[in-house]
């Protein structure tokens, strides 16, 4: 590694796949730098997957609390305060957000507090400050995107619903993706009245069409109320709460909207300008198969590329580049039979191929499904079925793709 330059790897972002690039670059020997302008640990720690099974968890109880007395215990269902849920959540994140900055300085990288701006294929800039690199990895991470329509600033994105000032009784819900289903069932399991909107005919596109089916009939029944190919029109303040009106003419009225209505790379002031790091048409940054761009010093990785935007793709495509770069090592990441949960009530799991992608692939297949009641609502009484799919390659017997909800 040479010495000619400050660092051997600045990365750009301390989220996933930002900390386990540094973390393993630097145990094979090279000097890290990290920059970190928003929160250590990225967007699963702060305003992903940790605080949102939190929130599912706190949301589960409702049911449970209902599901006992058929199991023989005799109690009144507590009262919900959601600023102490809120607040046990930010001091969690907070020790968590330590336990990063931790690990980076056990080996010995430096964190440096602020955006990094890259100003040619060897500097980064950050406070007004420049350090050379060797290499430059960008791992900043994804940004929630509202559409632009009349009235949009008055709603919320999926970072700021986690910390409102109090708990909104009507939760208006404007998307069809996992974000947005899990957001439905948090809120609704808290005994917000949530309604879910959605433009397109049915919800969790991509996902297997069986359990899409199941889980929009499921989530109906636990008192979501779901609106499929419909849009909000436009948002406004009323002496009673918001006013979405609607493509169909109707409208409703929320004390809250969120929109969970995508992600985009979170490339803002990174100096790309400056650099010959090519762009996709969808606004991801351009690499090779080794994480690498346009611009040979400089790397990406994680939800900045697209793909499956998921912490434990990140952390593979992390060490696969830190291995590779650092130590002369060949790793692939294997993005085809990558396992995914949805924190749906209930919630989904499902790895491998869906039908449609099955028949493309293999032509013949062979189908197994099964919906049932769980052991647990036989005896509670509750109007909830698992639904559990196999997916089969005719000619090898081999399984392909398993889908479940229960």
């Amino acid at each position: 590694m040479s010495h000619d330059k400050d660092y051997d790897l600045f990365v750009i972002g301390a989220g996933s796949g930002g900390v386990r690039a540094a973390r393993i670059a630097a145990g094979f020997g090279a000097r890290v730098a990290v920059a970190e302008d928003l929160y250590m640990g990225g967007t699963c720690v702060n305003v992903g997957c940790v605080p949102k099974k939190l929130y599912v968890y706190a949301s589960e109880f409702s049911h449970a609390f209902e599901d006992a007395r058929s199991f023989g215990w005799d109690s009144e269902v507590p009262a919900f305060d959601w600023a102490t849920l809120r607040d046990n959540k930010k001091a969690e994140i907070s020790r968590l957000n330590g336990i990063y900055r931790n690990l980076l300085d056990g080996v010995d990288v430096e964190t440096i507090d602020g955006r990094g701006r890259i100003i040619d294929a060897h500097t980064v800039e950050v406070n007004g400050q420049t350090y050379s690199a060797e290499k430059i990895l960008i791992a900043t991470g994804g940004w929630p995107y509202i559409p632009k329509i009349p009235g949009s600033e008055l709603a919320l994105d999926s970072n700021q619903i986690f910390d409102l000032e109090s708990f909104p009784k009507r939760l208006a819900i404007v998307g069809g993706g996992y974000i947005a289903v899990e957001f439905a069932g948090i809120f609704n399991g808290l005994g917000a009245q949530v309604t879910q909107l959605y433009r397109g005919p049915l919800f969790l596109r991509g996902f297997d069409p069986d359990i899409r089916a199941h889980a929009a009939s499921e989530i109906s029944k636990s008192g979501v109320d779901l609106r499929f190919e419909i849009d909000v029109e436009s948002i406004s303040k009323s002496d009673d709460g918001l006013l979405l009106k609607l493509s169909d003419g109707s409208s409703i009225t929320a004390d809250a909207v969120l929109y969970a209505t995508g992600r985009k790379p979170h490339l803002t002031d990174l100096g790309l300008e400056n650099v010959d790091v090519e762009l996709s048409e969808f606004g991801t940054i351009v690499v090779d198969d080794h994480f690498r761009t346009t611009e040979s010093s400089i790397f990406a990785l994680g939800d900045v590329i697209g793909g499956m935007e998921l912490t434990p793709v990140a952390l593979a495509e992390g060490m696969a580049f830190a291995r590779r770069e650092f130590n002369k090592m060949d790793p692939e990441v294997e993005y085809d039979f990558i396992p995914t949960a949805v924190f749906s009530q209930p919630n989904i799991g499902t790895v491998g191929f869906t039908e449609d992608e099955a028949h493309a692939k293999f032509g013949h297949i062979r189908l197994f499904k099964s919906t049932f009641k769980p052991m647990k609502h036989t005896i509670s009484g509750r109007d909830e079925k698992t639904f559990m799919k196999l997916i089969v390659d005719k000619a090898t017997d081999r399984v392909v793709g398993v889908h479940m909800m229960g």
